[in-house]
Order: C-alpha cells, then sequence, then structure tokens
C-alpha cells in the first residue's frame, strides 16, 4: 500500500524472487515523496517534495537497478553544497575531502580530512549498518569509529572539531537537515553522513526531476510482472485482497488508522506514542534567470545551503524546536536548471525551497525565505515570475505521510533513530500476522533510498522461508 519510493522497493525486492504483487496507490499519480509537476507556470518543472537525492546513488537498493535501461540518469553538480557567508564568500562541500578543507581553510581543513577521511574509508563497511536496521553491527570497528562522533550534538563536534567560522557553518547546515536542535544528539550524525555520501557519490538529482526516479521503478516493477494501482485508496484492511504480505508504506499514525480492526492494543499504543517532528514551509519560483548569489561558488551547486553562521542556524533551528517561527529562518534551497535545462523553457530557471516550522505550523513564512535568499543574493525577487507555497498541511494533503509537514516520517532523536517505529528486533514487523510497515518511519529513516521498502521485504522473505 503506497507507490513511493519504499512502497515501490518493497514491491520489486519481492518481485525480483518471483512473488506476484500489486501496488494499491491512494493518489493519481505514484511517487510519494518523489513526484514532479508544473506547479507555477506551463513549462517549469518542480520536485513537489523531494530534490535533492543524495542517498539514491548509494543506496544497496539502487544500486541493484539497470538505471540506465529505465532511463534514469543522474545528475551531479560540480560541488555537492554551497554555503554563502554575510562577507560574500561561501564554504562549500567539494566532492574531494582535500577540495573541502581548501574551501574551509586554516587549521580546520586538516581538522575536517582528520574527522571525515576515516569515515569515506569504512564507508562500504559502514554502509549496511548506516542503511539497514539497528541491530547488532556487521563491522563493529567501523561503526563504534563513526559512533565516536555522530552520537552526539552538532555543536559538541564542531565546538571540539573546528576553530573558524567557515568549517563550523557549513557542519551546521549539513547537520540541520536532522530537524532536530544543533544541541540536541544525535544530530551530528546526519552532519557526518550527509558529508560522507557528498565525498562518495556526490549529491546529485534525477535528470527532468523526481518524478523520474518514481517512473522508472513502476516501470521496472511491470516489467516483472507486478500490478500498479492508482487512484485506490485504502481506508481498512479489509479494502486489500487477501495476501501472505501486507506492506504498508504508511507512517504509526496511518497504520493505526487502517488496521483498526487488528491491531492489538499494545501496539496501538505503542503507534500512538510514536512523536513526529518538525514541519517544513515550501516554496517553488519560476524565474527569470539564474539567480544572482554574490559568492561564486553558490552558481556550481544545486544545494545552496542559506542561513549564514552556525549559531544563526543554531538559533533558528532552536526557535521552531521551542514552537516559534525565526525571522531569519535556516533554507534549504534547489536550483536544478544550473545543471538541467530540460526543466525549464529557454533562458529560464526554477528554484525549490523550504524551512523548518513548528509541526503543523499555519504561519506563511515566504517573505522570510525569500528575505534569506535575497540577503545572499540581492535582487533574487526581482527574478520571480510566479511562485507555489506549500504549508504543512498542505504538505500533508499532497502526501499524508508528511504528518504535520513532518518529511522525516517522524523525529529521528536517539530513542526513535533505535526504536523506529517502536522498539522491536524486527522493526518492520507488526503483531498482526502478515502485516508489515515499510515507509521512513522505518530504519533508517527519511530519503529516497529506498532502504526502508528493500528491508521490509527482505523481512517478509526472511519470514517466508522460516515458516516453510
Amino acid at each position: 500500500m503506497g507507490a513511493g519510493p519504499n512502497g515501490l522497493a518493497a514491491a520489486i525486492t519481492l518481485a525480483r524472487q518471483g512473488w506476484r504483487v500489486r501496488v494499491l496507490e491512494a493518489k493519481e499519480t505514484i511517487g510519494g515523496g518523489a513526484r514532479s509537476a508544473e506547479l507555477t507556470l506551463p513549462g517549469y518543472t518542480h520536485d513537489v517534495c523531494s530534490a535533492i537525492h543524495a542517498t539514491a546513488v548509494i543506496s544497496p537498493f539502487f544500486e541493484g537497478l539497470p538505471s540506465e535501461e529505465l532511463g534514469l540518469e543522474w545528475v551531479s553538480p560540480p560541488l555537492c553544497v554551497a554555503h554563502p557567508l554575510d562577507d560574500g564568500s561561501a564554504v562549500a562541500l567539494h566532492p574531494g575531502i582535500v577540495d573541502t578543507g581548501d574551501s574551509i581553510g586554516g587549521s580546520d581543513a586538516q581538522a575536517y580530512a582528520r574527522l571525515m577521511s576515516p569515515l569515506v574509508s569504512d564507508w562500504g563497511l559502514l554502509q549496511p549498518d548506516l542503511l539497514g536496521p539497528m541491530r547488532r553491527p556487521q563491522h563493529p570497528l567501523a561503526m563504534a569509529r563513526f559512533a565516536k562522533h555522530g552520537l552526539h550534538s552538532a555543536k559538541s563536534l564542531a565546538d571540539r572539531t573546528f576553530a573558524g567560522e567557515r568549517a563550523r557553518a557549513l557542519f551546521a547546515g549539513l547537520a540541520a537537515h536532522s530537524l532536530l536542535p544543533l544541541d540536541k544528539r544525535p544530530s551530528a550524525a546526519f552532519g557526518l553522513v550527509l558529508a560522507m555520501f557528498g565525498h562518495v557519490a556526490g549529491w546529485p538529482f534525477p535528470q527532468g526531476g523526481a518524478q523520474r526516479i518514481s517512473d522508472a521503478l513502476a516501470s521496472y516493477l511491470r516489467s516483472l510482472g507486478g500490478e500498479i494501482f492508482t487512484s485506490t485508496p485504502v481506508s481498512s484492511l479489509q479494502d486489500i485482497p487477501d495476501a501472505q504480505a501486507t506492506l504498508l508504506d504508511l507512517t504509526p499514525k496511518q497504520l493505526a488508522e487502517v488496521t483498526r480492526e487488528r491491531i492489538p492494543k499494545s501496539y496501538l499504543n505503542r503507534m500512538k506514542r510514536y512523536r513526529y517532528g518538525m514541519g517544513a514551509f515550501k516554496v517553488d519560483w519560476a524565474l527569470d534567470g539564474p539567480i544572482p548569489w554574490v559568492a561564486t561558488e553558490c552558481s556550481q551547486s544545486a544545494t545552496v545551503h542559506v542561513g549564514g553562521s552556525f549559531s544563526e542556524i543554531a538559533g533558528a533551528e532552536e526557535t521552531v524546536w521551542r514552537g516559534g517561527h525565526p525571522e531569519k529562518p535556516f533554507v534549504l534551497l534547489a536550483q536544478h536548471t544550473l545543471f538541467d535545462p530540460t526543466r525549464a523553457p529557454e533562458g529560464k530557471h526554477t528554484a525549490w525551497a523550504y524551512c523548518h516550522v513548528p509541526h503543523g505550523s499555519c504561519v506563511d513564512m515566504t517573505e522570510r525565505i525569500e528575505s534569506q535568499i535575497e540577503r545572499f543574493a540581492p535582487g533574487f525577487r526581482d527574478l520571480v515570475l510566479a511562485r507555489s507555497v506549500m504549508s504543512p498541511a498542505k504538505l500533508e494533503a499532497y502526501n499524508p505521510n508528511y504528518i504535520g509537514g513532518d518529511i522525516n516520517g517522524g523525529m529521528q532523536d536517539l530513542a526513535q533513530m533505535f526504536g523506529r517505529p517502536a522498539w522491536r528486533w524486527d522493526p518492520y514487523s507488526t503483531p498482526m500476522k502478515g502485516v508489515y510497515i515499510c515507509s521512513s518511519s522505518t530504519p533508517p529513516g527519511g530519503g529516497v533510498h529506498g532502504m526502508c521498502g528493500y528491508n521490509a521485504a527482505r523481512s517478509v522473505l526472511r519470514k517466508h522461508r522460516l515458516s516453510r
């Protein structure tokens, strides 16, 4: 149930083992968090939810797909991330550790290399543990080296590792993807993992839009004999045909609703205690030209972190955590058309951005987001031809898994990183026979990597073998 990346990944994993698979999708189009649409003007393709897909190209699930045969082409800009500063310069995450150090400068260049080089070297060992269920590590020494840094807060790690503002600002922008305050554990882990992704494979995106990912997955599933039914909402397990296994690409709130006739009270109470995190407020623009960044590095990356210094980003995220709306929010921005002209008419451009807001917020953050961009790119507003705005409520209406605008499928603090969606040896199974959960509310959490669905399907296959 659910034709997002995780639902489709689960279906493909089962179909590749010879299972007959049927996918039910409530919306008219497939994709979940990986959809594209003309949100502003005709001819301008915008990603409705996810936009940059650093997790996809390093995912074991995606690595096993015939991407080229499916027409899925990845675009990799020269820089992974650019982070403008108020002095007119920018610090950047480069594909190379040394180049990133050069961008950071000073003694922090060596500090960054000492921090990241061992982790990047360990990536092949860390991959199955970081992208799988939280069990006994397959490579305990490599995981211990990662946990030494990752189980801390971003503030703690930055304070003891970096002396200068450039490195601290870069790390703050990476860690803020956690939707956690930067003084809360394990926000450091998110910054480290995203930096590792950049050094291992860059921060690419699919040519033509995120919808290309979903369309490629659907095409592959159908080639394996799988079926997809759109405009097929499910309100109860009784709406689903009998099957050996039913996999639900749902968060705990929806899981409890759909399984209400069968869910045991103890498990229901655990689903009710599941916590959702900050929301997102998103804006898309059709632009008359490229964003006029002051720092040239910002025009060499599809991803720009707009937020200034570490202390400013940390303050903004803390304000949101406490239920407020910062005047200067941390803004995550994507500018695909600099590197993929297929998304807009000739000479025109698009931009995609969001900031964090309190869960379920109704405050319009458009002006504050645009002011932050204008701060580092004077003249930005003069280029705006049209804009599309999505509040947390609109995001949830478009993708019901985004409860209150939470795009991570639930808070990812220490408790819900290890016990997601509940403390069970197999987090994908439920106490209901044949019913599994495969959404981003299971390990490894949010991101278009398909690993939640892939891992859930492997759980099904494992249990099926044991029961025979």
